[in-house]
């Protein structure tokens, strides 16, 4: 594959390549480049928004490149500060190694196992003296650490900054002196931690990697950033006909989006989908193909072809109308109590009911029983609701 093509697929959905002409002269070389990822084992569980990522280093594996999964025990440890308002409170040490576990099963579902690079970032920071760390300390400035934009507003607001967490993104940096990487990803949000690895580099004599960033992927609401604690999320782990019903649920708009970041269908036959679209072909059928090859990739083939029979069988054989009439309810953009949703949709008669209705196993959304009077739903939809047999209706929460 010529250098131009491999290009295309690799700047696939992202947002910048730094410094692209500094790529195309690496890939001149011919040789596999090291190209490095790390993840903080912050939580047990990945969702879809973790796997961005993760797809784009299998992009960059079938290409023929070094993947390195770099699990950061290490800097888990300081606990990541990259958007918070707030000191994080670091993990235990017996924490990050279970999650750091669950990580490893749940990657080779993307990744090609054989063919992947597992690497700790304690392995050489545990090894670190005092000495060489007061060294490394000294490579970068408050000045230049208040330029990150979190640093920043938190030190303009009198918010508090504790020193560990500027020796994060120090931490981060060093990773890639000590992997002699070639290329870094991250999310956009990272954009300051990769920058200050290549920069590192140059410092320790090496030729300085160049950085591709990805954006943030967009939860079920198609408004905020997938996250579990706004129930916006897809879980890898959850099962096949919760993963297909929820991708079911997302709009025809965002389903560009989910595409372009998680298929591995090729551009050429997502453009043709795209043209099949405009000349007439129902977007729910790419829908369909894109969600079986996500819970196929999660769970297997056959999986995939009984979530979507169980799909059709209660949305195409009478188990819930088809006719149902799209009921607007105003939240304030906010995620919204399950209970309060049924009451003001018409589907209970209080929320003490719906509470209850709930607790008995009697209310699904989107077709999945939902027993937890707790569950907030966040804007977005459609959701199809239903109370017990005969109750059904269609909300948008915004």
């Amino acid at each position: 594959m010529d250098i131009n093509e491999q290009l295309e697929i690799i700047k696939r959905g992202c947002d910048e390549l730094i410094v692209e002409a500094e790529f195309v002269e690496k890939l001149k070389t011919g040789r596999p480049l090291r190209v490095k990822a790390g993840f903080d084992p912050t939580a047990p569980d990945l969702h879809l928004g973790h796997t961005v990522l993760i797809s784009k280093l299998r992009q960059l594996q079938d290409l023929g490149h070094h993947v390195i999964f770099l699990i950061g025990d290490f800097t888990g440890l300081i606990g990541d500060p990259t958007g918070k308002n707030a000191t994080r409170p670091p993990l235990t040490r017996e924490q990050v190694a279970d999650n750091a576990k669950t990580y490893q099963a749940q990657v080779f579902k993307i990744l090609d196992a054989g063919k992947t690079e597992i690497a700790f970032n304690s392995t050489w920071m545990d090894k670190l003296s005092s000495a060489e760390m007061i060294k490394l300390a000294a490579k970068y400035n408050v000045a230049r650490m208040l330029e990150r934009d979190d640093f920043g507003k938190r030190y303009r607001s009198g918010q508090s900054i504790a020193i560990h967490e500027f020796l994060y993104p120090l931490v981060q940096g060093y990773d890639s002196v000590a992997l002699k990487s070639d290329l870094e990803l991250g999310g956009t949000d990272q954009k300051f931690n990769l920058l200050v690895g290549r920069e590192l580099q140059k410092d320790y004599g090496q030729s300085s990697q160049c950085i591709l960033t990805m954006p943030l992927l967009e939860g079920l609401d198609g408004v905020n950033k997938m996250s579990k604690s706004l129930g916006n999320y897809v879980g890898i782990a959850e099962s096949p006909e919760q993963i297909f019903g929820k991708l079911m649920s997302i709009s025809d708009d965002l389903m560009w989006r989910y595409i372009e970041l998680l298929s591995f269908e090729s551009l050429a036959t997502i453009r043709k989908w795209k043209q099949d679209v405009e000349t007439g072909r129902n977007p729910r059928d790419i829908k369909v193909t894109f969600a079986q090859e996500i819970v196929a990739r999660f769970h297997n083939p056959t999986a995939a072809q009984k979530a979507l029979a169980d799909f059709e069988a209660r949305f195409k054989q009478g188990e819930i109308p088809e006719d149902l009439v799209e009921i607007p309810l105003a939240t304030g953009a906010e995620p919204i109590l399950l209970y309060q949703v049924l009451k003001q949709a018409g589907l209970t008669a209080s929320t003490s009911e719906a509470m209850r209705m709930i607790e008995q196993g009697g209310v699904r959304v989107d077709g999945q029983k939902v027993s937890d009077k707790a569950l907030k739903l966040p804007p977005g939809g459609p959701y199809v609701l239903q109370v017990g047999k005969r109750r059904f209706a269609k909300v948008t929460l915004s």
